[in-house]
């Protein structure tokens, strides 16, 4: 891969990669990223999540805005988010700032949530200690009681976040670990490329 071949945005690179990996069978979960967060004490912190959207110049996540991420999320806004396709050789690191979404663009997709996960987000307070699986089960029987009959409705503290990237970058797989590496650097309002020593 050479410089004069990428495209002039990186999210129509990322379309690309991203296609590549959905197409493949060896991919269970293609969606699957991994996001890191900072907290207000200066300590980073990682899992896996998935991605639920890719336009024009952000990707989209939704979480639970009272979990550790979503309080992380509020405390530091700065983020970055990691790619790896094994198959493929494939890896894409991103850099940003995460905005929340507005609640129309929230409510409709917790409307297409499976019945299941809508009642568990109401019956999950993510990332608190609970005293035993026992008593998460109550509360969802408890929530799946109370909404029987009726559309589930999005908790107030559950929301969409995008990231608006300030870096990308891709990293191709090469013999000897002589790896392709192009980082899309967002400045002046444009993207600026340029390939890095392995």
């Amino acid at each position: 891969m050479e410089k004069i071949d990428l495209p002039n945005s990186p999210f129509s690179l990322f379309e690309q990669w991203f296609d590549e990996a959905k197409k493949n069978n060896s991919i269970g979960i293609p969606e699957c990223f991994c996001l890191s967060t900072i907290n207000k004490d200066g300590c980073p912190d990682s899992r896996i999540l998935l991605l639920k959207g890719c336009r024009r110049d952000e990707f989209v996540f939704f979480t639970n805005s009272l979990s550790t991420k979503g309080q992380d999320l509020r405390d530091n806004p700065n983020v970055a988010m990691n790619f790896y396709w094994e198959p493929l050789g494939k890896q894409i690191r991103v850099q940003g700032v995460v905005e929340k979404l507005d609640d129309v663009e929230s409510d409709t997709y917790f409307s297409m949530r499976p019945r299941g996960s809508q009642i568990g987000a109401w019956a999950s307070n993510q990332s608190e200690a609970i005293p035993s699986r026992e008593y998460l089960e109550n509360k969802v029987v408890e929530f799946t009681q109370k909404f029987e009959g009726n559309e589930v409705p999005r908790p107030a503290h559950w929301f969409g976040y995008s990231v608006k990237p300030s870096k990308i970058e891709f990293w191709l797989n090469k013999i000897d670990r002589l790896h392709d590496r192009f980082i899309f650097t967002f400045q002046n309002d444009t993207w600026v490329t340029s390939r890095v020593s392995p």
